[in-house]
């Protein structure tokens, strides 16, 4: 890691690091013959732009692959506003190569700049630029290595060969909102794939999405502060609402074409596509309501599909990283609620049981299957927010885990695998930053004394972060609580309360690790005892605990705050007289939820971008919880806020970009409309070209000034 600068404040360096990721070494993978493992990080813990990388597995070496700046002569990048857009789904704020693509044989890495294509030789260590039609969006290398297949803004899915002749397209697009090769609005932002386009493995065709967001909704983007620009205008599939139509093609190189068949009325979401050398084409596809999803085998002949698998859910069916995927013995791997745990299945088998809660699947080789897990049933948890790599055999016999300290459960870990080689990243409660080590497996029982350390560029925090884990009440409810530095209970007495949580789905806080815990102590060091609480719907802790809030965002997550502030008042000095809540996006939701309808527990709260009325977000999303609005139009009355604007009784600011296409700044407006309709003062901060995240380093670091001063006020201090 490097040092911070003196005159460093945790606002100004937490906001210029991009939360301490600038430096940090990321997107690893490992060449198929273990030779070496390529990574993005960039030159130092000030500079945005990534530079891609190789470490020699033999040697330990690290070596330059692309430099960007050398690339674009010095120039600054240029990107459009369909590179903009992914990077928003993908919460990207790095510069620079922010993804690449191998080869099969690991040897060549392809990447975009500035809309441009380029592909770099990791062997000889050099870099060249490909004629390409552009703007050009994730380029993929063929597995032969010949040929990059790229999406382009205007639509279509070119090809063009690696030697830098014969680019041209696979497909253009058949309609003025078709879309080749290109994951759609939902599939980005809702359901973890960001990809479009699959090479087969024997380079001779691809699996080719396409999209046409002709019924979906159009809503329109305005820049208040510069009314001369004409608003941007965007395809949301709110609530309720027609999503794109998805269909998927196989694209023979040599111009043949073949729909890929499967029930699309009934099954219309494309969620994973999966094409190995172990078995046929694997497409995973659920129901709109989600309670309904099959694995299907695809017969790259004819097009046709193959039911390999349905599963059912009386709530909904989540998706998962790296499954469904072939064992190289021909089995389905999976993972799957229908043990009642959150479980890794190998075929017809169950191999894991309620002690585990399983979150991905890392790798599948001949032997076993690495995997990521948290604790499962709470009973039988050691502490609150661990995440770790095992290593099971496939017929559950043989459990190992993946460990840079030796204690698994009390650290976040994640890994990747390849080539008997394993890139491990483990962060802490109590060490800045993150480890990552590279290791090469070794026979049963000896020793991993092999590892290499990649290093990080990125800045040492100028605060430490000093976050007391519990189960909080009968719940056990996962918390961290942070006290002042230097906190003396005779001296100081009780604290005001700052409740800092998320406490929505797929937004876990309290983990075992120091940097994601920064901003809390920052908070608790400007004089309060804060209060980070994971309640029902956050993850990692079976699918009991994730479910139980089908319909109830308003109940079970609120109920779970106030159990846990309760709780934990009976060890840590929590003035119960003075809580304020903060959160951003469900966490704003949340804090907003707090002040309407609990203000005799919550006395001041801070929502940035929250969502305030539930028909106005996505489909994927919002159906899963609380159903289709059509169906069920008094779930999302009750779960929505404007219906409460007339109980506030406390302080409240609300937070929001007004750039915002993803939780839109209507949210905000709409419910403070109904404020000012009911009377009720309150506080709103317009944030001008700002978008769901704050890069902007001033922005970001004036909102957390702004917000300690609101809630010092607010509660007298």
């Amino acid at each position: 890691m490097t040092t911070h600068t003196s005159a460093d404040t945790f606002p100004r360096q937490y906001a210029r690091t991009l939360r301490y990721t600038v430096g940090a070494p990321r997107s690893f993978s490992v060449a198929p013959d273990g030779s070496r493992v390529v990574f993005l990080r960039s030159a130092s813990g000030s500079d945005r732009a990534n530079l891609l990388w190789t470490l020699d597995t033999a040697t330990g070496e690290e070596r330059i692959a692309a430099d960007p700046a050398a690339l674009l002569g010095g120039g600054e990048e240029d990107l459009s506003p369909a590179e903009r857009a992914r990077r928003e789904r993908s919460r990207e704020g790095s510069a620079g190569i922010v993804g690449y693509a191998l080869d099969g044989a690991g040897r060549l890495a392809a990447f975009a700049l500035s809309g441009r294509l380029f592909v770099a030789d990791l062997v000889a260590g050099t870099a060249t630029e490909l004629p390409a039609e552009g703007p050009l969006l994730d380029p993929r290398l063929s597995p032969d290595g010949t040929h990059v297949a790229y999406a382009t803004t205007s639509g279509e899915l070119r090809l063009t060969r690696v030697d830098g002749t014969g680019d041209r397209a696979l497909a253009r697009p058949d309609g003025p909102n078709v879309t080749w090769g290109q994951a759609e609005f939902i599939a980005q932002e809702e359901m973890g794939r960001d990809r479009g386009h699959w090479w087969s493995p024997d380079s001779d065709r691809l699996l080719v999405e396409r999209a046409d967001d002709t019924p979906v909704n159009r809503w329109w983007i305005a820049d208040p502060a510069n009314p001369d620009r004409e608003p941007a205008e965007i395809a949301y599939p709110a609530a309720g609402t027609a999503d794109a139509e998805v269909g998927l093609w196989l694209l023979g190189l040599d111009g043949t074409r073949t729909e890929v068949v499967w029930d699309r009325a009934a099954f219309p979401y494309l969620a994973r596509v999966h094409w190995s050398r172990n078995g046929v084409p694997l497409l995973l596809v659920q129901s709109r309501d989600q309670r309904v999803q099959r694995t299907l085998g695809l017969d790259v002949a004819t097009g046709a599909t193959e039911v390999l698998h349905e599963e059912r859910d009386d709530v909904w069916l989540e998706l998962f990283q790296g499954v469904p995927a072939w064992s190289p013995d021909g089995r389905l791997v999976r993972i799957s609620d229908e043990s009642g745990a959150r479980a890794l299945v190998i075929g017809d088998h169950t191999v894991t049981g309620p002690d585990l809660h399983l979150r991905s699947v890392v790798a599948v080789t001949a032997d076993e299957v690495f995997f990521t897990a948290s604790g499962g049933a709470a009973e039988t948890d050691p502490e609150p927010g661990w995440i770790a790599v095992g290593r099971i055999s496939h017929d559950g016999k043989r459990l190992a885990w993946e460990s840079a300290n030796g204690r698994p459960f009390t650290s976040v870990t994640t890994a990747v695998h390849a080539a008997g080689i394993t890139v491990r990243a483990t962060a802490e409660p109590d060490v800045p930053g993150t480890l990552v080590q590279v290791a090469r497996d070794l026979p049963e029982g000896v020793v991993v004394d092999d590892v290499a350390v990649i290093a990080s560029h990125a800045e040492t925090p100028v605060i430490t972060a000093r976050p007391v884990f519990r189960f909080a009440g009968e719940r056990r409810i996962p918390a961290a609580v942070f006290l002042p530095t230097g906190y003396d209970r005779e001296r100081d007495g009780l604290l005001p309360v700052l409740m800092d949580p998320y406490g929505g789905p797929h937004g876990q806080r309290v983990v075992q690790a120091h940097n994601p815990h920064l901003t809390s102590q920052w908070f608790a060091d400007q004089g309060f005892a804060v209060v980070v609480a994971d309640g029902r719907g956050t993850p990692g802790r079976g699918p009991a605990w994730e479910k139980s809030i089908h319909h109830d965002f308003a109940g079970a997550t609120l109920d779970d705050q106030v159990d846990a502030l309760t709780a934990l008042a009976g060890e840590f000095p929590l003035d119960l007289g003075r809580v304020a809540i903060r959160g951003w996006s469900y966490g704003g939701y949340l804090a907003a939820l707090a002040v309407l309808r609990r203000p005799d527990v919550f006395h001041a709260a801070v929502a940035g971008a929250p969502v305030t009325d539930w028909r106005l977000y996505d489909t994927h999303y919002t159906e899963r919880y609380l159903g289709h609005p059509a169906e069920v139009p008094e779930v999302y009355e009750g779960n929505s806020l404007t219906g409460y604007a007339a109980g506030l009784e406390r302080p409240l600011m609300i937070i929001h970009g007004l750039a915002d296409d993803n939780v839109v700044a209507a949210h905000t407006l709409r419910l403070s409309s109904a404020l000012l309709a009911a009377g009720r003062p309150h506080t709103v901060l317009p944030l001008s070209g700002v978008t769901h995240m704050t890069p902007q380093e001033e922005v970001a670091e004036n909102l957390l000034l702004l917000q300690v001063d609101f809630v010092k006020k607010s509660l007298g201090g």
